[in-house]
């Protein structure tokens, strides 16, 4: 079985909801507590590549493994050129290098958008998550103790930073997704994330 990257659709939709369900309802990984419909789903991808990268895996013969995408941080002007990042792996695809290859697309493209900063938000605890992000070289730069209830727990969340490029003076706004959308440069990302599968 091969694998590849590409960016999402809206015709995504059903396959990452059904990725996305299981977190929602048996774990705290994820804070909502109701799943999105197919159609608020369909929504947030079409919202999201507007500005943003959304990216799935697929195997060759179109099955979904896994997606990654970014948002905004906060909605203020300073906080611009800083991203925060969301990745989940369908559970029988962990440990095949489809989060490492989802993510380095992710970053890449988003260096390539002009952004500088990336965040990162992991409900502990969440080992898997954790290794994750130390091996694609964030920091732990903060801890939320007990911030969310959940399941019956309360749950600490742990804030992750990497830094995409050094940090100018006077920067230039990032370009949203659909100015290098199709591009040489992007096709380039995603070829050399796809290394990182694990197969």
């Amino acid at each position: 079985m091969e694998y590849q990257l590409r960016l999402a659709t809206r015709e995504d939709a059903p396959a990452i909801r059904s990725i996305y369900i299981p977190f929602v309802e048996s774990t705290p990984i994820s804070f909502e507590v109701d799943p999105p419909t197919t159609t608020e789903m369909g929504e947030r991808i079409e919202t999201t590549l507007r500005k943003y990268p959304w990216f799935v895996c697929e195997t060759d013969e179109g099955e979904i493994l896994g997606y990654a995408t970014a948002s905004s941080l906060r909605s203020t002007p300073p906080y611009e050129w800083t991203a925060e990042l969301t990745v989940y792996v369908a559970e029988d695809a962990h440990q095949s290098g489809i989060g490492t290859a989802l993510y380095t697309s992710l970053l890449e493209t988003l260096k390539e958008q002009g952004y500088y900063n990336a965040y990162a938000v992991v409900t502990l605890p969440n080992p898997a998550s954790v290794k994750l992000h130390k091996r694609m070289g964030f920091e732990p730069v903060g801890t939320f103790p007990t911030v969310g209830y959940k399941q019956g727990e309360w749950h600490d969340v742990q804030w992750w930073y990497r830094q995409l490029a050094d940090h100018p003076s006077d920067p230039e706004p990032p370009q949203p997704l659909t100015a290098i959308r199709g591009s040489p440069e992007l096709e380039h990302i995603l070829k050399r994330a796809e290394t990182y599968f694990d197969i």
